[in-house]
């Protein structure tokens, strides 16, 4: 597996949150995790890029125990992480933002945008804009462009869909597969929920902080309690 996690404790100060949760990415696959709200879902995130420090449990990336490792040695390791907000330097242009995306290493900014423009061509256009000025979903673009700087091995997905328009959901998810299907394993975080089994190859289904149902998500997507619980029926 690319990314594995087992038994997992975590949490903000002395609340927990995360009670043993278990996990798996392998190369190749979008998985997604979904639930009720105060689940866990985000936190299962911020544990991994380092975000919070884990109490209890394993993480390996790679075959690497990355458990409590700082997010900027993580992103060196080719994790790249988009949070639902706050995820853009709103003073600095489309390109200015995506030469952050490869400050750890300058050397791949050129190779990065060529990379990023390819894969968002209206992003190519706005190129000289600062971010402030861009839509919801041109900023959420933005963000995943950023994330893919530096060709990640893994990227992680905070609630990608968060506050868009149904129009640039679709293409948001669309541009999630295509990202997926040019060899970037993705872990997504997603309210949309019958929207995130329909893209993702697996899914896990947090309650309470613990895994409640896991699975291939076609199967996860006709199970009659997951349909009733967190698929509006």
């Amino acid at each position: 597996m690319l990314l594995e996690l087992r038994g997992v404790i975590s949490g903000y100060g002395n609340l927990d949150i995360l009670h043993g949760v278990d996990m798996e990415v392998d190369n190749g696959e979008i998985v997604c995790i979904i639930g009720p709200n105060g689940a866990g879902k985000s936190t299962v995130l911020k544990t991994i890029f380092g975000l919070l420090k884990p109490k209890g449990g394993t993480i390996f990336f790679a075959g690497e125990q990355i458990k409590g490792i700082d997010p900027h040695r993580l992103i060196r390791k080719g994790i790249s992480f988009v949070p639902q907000d706050k995820n853009v330097f709103l003073s600095l242009t489309v390109e200015e933002n995506l030469a952050m995306g490869a400050y750890t290493r300058p050397n791949m900014v050129e190779k990065g945008k060529e990379l990023v423009f390819s894969r968002f061509p209206s992003l190519y256009d706005r190129r000289d804009i600062r971010a402030c000025y861009l839509s919801g979903g041109e900023r959420k673009l933005l963000a995943i462009g950023i994330a893919l700087m530096l060709e990640p091995s893994l990227l992680l997905l905070d609630e990608p869909s968060m506050g868009l328009s149904p129009k640039y959901k679709k293409a948001l998810f669309d541009k999630i597969t295509e990202i997926n299907q040019g060899g970037i394993p993705i872990l997504i975080v997603e309210q949309n929920a019958y929207k995130a089994l329909k893209i993702s190859h697996r899914g896990y289904v947090l309650d309470m902080g613990k895994n409640k149902f896991q699975g291939e998500s076609g199967e996860l997507l006709v199970n009659s309690q997951i349909k009733k619980l967190y698929l509006g029926g």
